[in-house]
Protein backbone atom coordinates (compact mmCIF):
# COMPACT_ATOMS: atom_id res chain seq x y z
CA UNK A 1 0.00 0.00 0.00
CA UNK A 2 1.44 3.28 -1.10
CA UNK A 3 2.27 5.40 2.59
CA UNK A 4 0.37 9.02 2.37
CA UNK A 5 3.68 11.04 2.79
CA UNK A 6 4.43 9.78 -0.18
CA UNK A 7 1.47 11.22 -2.47
CA UNK A 8 2.89 14.93 -2.32
CA UNK A 9 6.26 13.45 -4.07
CA UNK A 10 4.79 11.54 -6.66
CA UNK A 11 2.56 14.65 -7.57
CA UNK A 12 5.87 16.45 -7.73
CA UNK A 13 7.88 13.60 -9.90
CA UNK A 14 4.41 13.57 -12.05
CA UNK A 15 4.41 17.17 -12.51
CA UNK A 16 7.77 17.62 -13.54
CA UNK A 17 7.58 14.46 -16.24
CA UNK A 18 4.59 14.92 -17.76
CA UNK A 19 4.61 18.50 -17.64
CA UNK A 20 8.14 19.10 -19.19
CA UNK A 21 6.50 17.53 -22.60
CA UNK A 22 3.78 20.54 -22.84
CA UNK A 23 5.95 22.55 -24.48
CA UNK A 24 7.21 20.61 -27.42
CA UNK A 25 3.51 20.75 -28.13
CA UNK A 26 2.62 24.27 -27.31
CA UNK A 27 5.45 26.77 -26.55
CA UNK A 28 3.11 29.75 -26.15
CA UNK A 29 0.42 28.33 -23.97
CA UNK A 30 3.43 27.04 -21.56
CA UNK A 31 4.73 29.68 -21.62
CA UNK A 32 2.07 31.52 -20.45
CA UNK A 33 0.90 28.71 -18.21
CA UNK A 34 3.82 29.55 -16.75
CA UNK A 35 3.41 32.80 -15.83
CA UNK A 36 5.19 34.93 -18.07
CA UNK A 37 4.33 38.09 -19.93
CA UNK A 38 2.97 37.59 -23.34
CA UNK A 39 5.27 39.41 -24.78
CA UNK A 40 7.68 36.45 -24.05
CA UNK A 41 5.11 33.85 -24.97
CA UNK A 42 5.42 34.94 -28.36
CA UNK A 43 9.13 34.98 -29.06
CA UNK A 44 10.11 31.76 -30.64
CA UNK A 45 13.49 31.73 -29.43
CA UNK A 46 11.96 31.95 -25.59
CA UNK A 47 9.60 28.68 -27.23
CA UNK A 48 12.79 27.31 -28.23
CA UNK A 49 14.40 27.54 -24.74
CA UNK A 50 11.21 26.80 -22.77
CA UNK A 51 11.12 23.43 -24.62
CA UNK A 52 14.83 22.84 -23.87
CA UNK A 53 14.30 23.75 -19.74
CA UNK A 54 11.28 21.47 -19.88
CA UNK A 55 13.37 18.56 -21.40
CA UNK A 56 15.49 18.79 -18.35
CA UNK A 57 12.56 18.97 -15.91
CA UNK A 58 11.02 15.95 -17.34
CA UNK A 59 14.40 13.78 -16.98
CA UNK A 60 14.34 15.12 -13.42
CA UNK A 61 10.92 13.50 -12.85
CA UNK A 62 11.85 10.58 -14.40
CA UNK A 63 14.68 10.00 -12.18
CA UNK A 64 12.67 10.57 -9.46
CA UNK A 65 10.19 8.02 -10.67
CA UNK A 66 13.35 5.80 -10.79
CA UNK A 67 14.50 6.87 -7.56
CA UNK A 68 11.00 5.52 -5.48
CA UNK A 69 10.44 2.42 -7.74
CA UNK A 70 13.88 1.30 -6.65
CA UNK A 71 12.71 2.11 -2.95
CA UNK A 72 15.82 4.91 -3.39
CA UNK A 73 14.13 7.23 -0.94
CA UNK A 74 16.60 9.24 0.57
CA UNK A 75 17.94 9.58 -2.90
CA UNK A 76 14.52 10.60 -4.29
CA UNK A 77 14.46 13.36 -1.41
CA UNK A 78 17.76 14.40 -2.50
CA UNK A 79 16.43 15.74 -5.64
CA UNK A 80 13.36 17.01 -3.95
CA UNK A 81 15.56 19.31 -1.90
CA UNK A 82 17.94 19.93 -5.25
CA UNK A 83 14.31 21.71 -6.95
CA UNK A 84 15.35 24.81 -4.19
CA UNK A 85 17.62 26.15 -6.97
CA UNK A 86 14.77 25.94 -9.45
CA UNK A 87 12.27 27.56 -7.36
CA UNK A 88 14.48 30.60 -6.98
CA UNK A 89 15.36 30.69 -10.83
CA UNK A 90 11.59 30.70 -11.71
CA UNK A 91 10.94 32.97 -8.70
CA UNK A 92 13.72 35.68 -9.62
CA UNK A 93 12.83 35.41 -13.54
CA UNK A 94 9.28 36.18 -12.88
CA UNK A 95 9.89 38.74 -10.58
CA UNK A 96 12.45 40.71 -13.04
CA UNK A 97 9.15 39.67 -15.93
CA UNK A 98 6.80 41.66 -13.50
CA UNK A 99 4.73 38.76 -12.32
CA UNK A 100 5.32 38.93 -9.15
CA UNK A 101 1.88 36.84 -8.18
CA UNK A 102 3.71 33.85 -10.28
CA UNK A 103 7.19 34.82 -8.80
CA UNK A 104 6.09 34.22 -4.98
CA UNK A 105 4.32 31.27 -6.16
CA UNK A 106 7.28 29.50 -8.06
CA UNK A 107 9.24 30.53 -4.98
CA UNK A 108 7.17 29.55 -2.28
CA UNK A 109 6.85 25.79 -4.29
CA UNK A 110 10.15 25.76 -5.13
CA UNK A 111 11.22 26.10 -0.74
CA UNK A 112 8.27 23.62 0.26
CA UNK A 113 9.25 20.84 -2.38
CA UNK A 114 12.54 21.27 -1.20
CA UNK A 115 11.66 21.56 2.25
CA UNK A 116 10.21 17.91 2.20
CA UNK A 117 13.63 16.58 0.54
CA UNK A 118 15.80 18.59 3.29
CA UNK A 119 13.57 17.32 5.89
CA UNK A 120 13.75 13.62 4.25
CA UNK A 121 9.59 13.17 4.37
CA UNK A 122 9.77 10.58 1.94
CA UNK A 123 12.64 8.51 3.51
CA UNK A 124 11.15 8.64 7.00
CA UNK A 125 10.48 5.54 8.05
CA UNK A 126 10.89 3.46 5.11
CA UNK A 127 9.69 0.32 4.50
Amino acid sequence: MLPLRHIPPLFIATALTVGGLWPVFDGPGAIRDFGLPEHVAVSSPAQSVMILSSGRGTALGLALFAFYFQRKYAAFDTVMASLLYVGLVDGYVCWREGVPGKALFRFTSGVLIAGWGVLGLTSSYAS
